[in-house]
């Protein structure tokens, strides 16, 4: 079996998405000692909007964290941490394209 050059380009894509995901989450916890929530976006008004590019590109990160808890925690079957999974690593997809194409603006390739 022999991958693509296409292949190995999505592959990099979800590894760069997955890898900024949770570089955000965490420096979000660094610098304002909570961690980061979907529940941030209950607060409303300016802060829900501020802290809307940051859930963005670390939810695929705060969605893994949750289910990988709520299975060891709650017992979750795991075709639900499998939907989960397949939600997260697209969504990681989707955030490490705009990561690449932005970096590949900004370096003027």
């Amino acid at each position: 079996m022999t991958l693509t050059p296409s292949a190995i380009e999505h592959l990099q894509t979800l590894c760069i998405g997955l890898a900024l995901s949770g570089l955000l989450a965490s420096a979000f916890e660094l610098f304002t000692a909570r961690r980061a929530s979907f529940s941030l976006l209950e607060a409303g008004g300016v802060s829900a909007v501020a802290v809307l590019p940051v859930l963005a590109f670390s939810a695929p990160f705060i969605i893994l964290r949750n289910t990988v808890k709520g299975r060891r925690l709650e017992r979750r079957p795991i075709p639900f941490v499998m939907l989960a999974t397949m939600i997260a690593c697209g969504w990681s997809l989707l955030s490490g394209r705009v990561a690449v194409d932005l970096a590949a603006l900004l370096v003027g390739a």
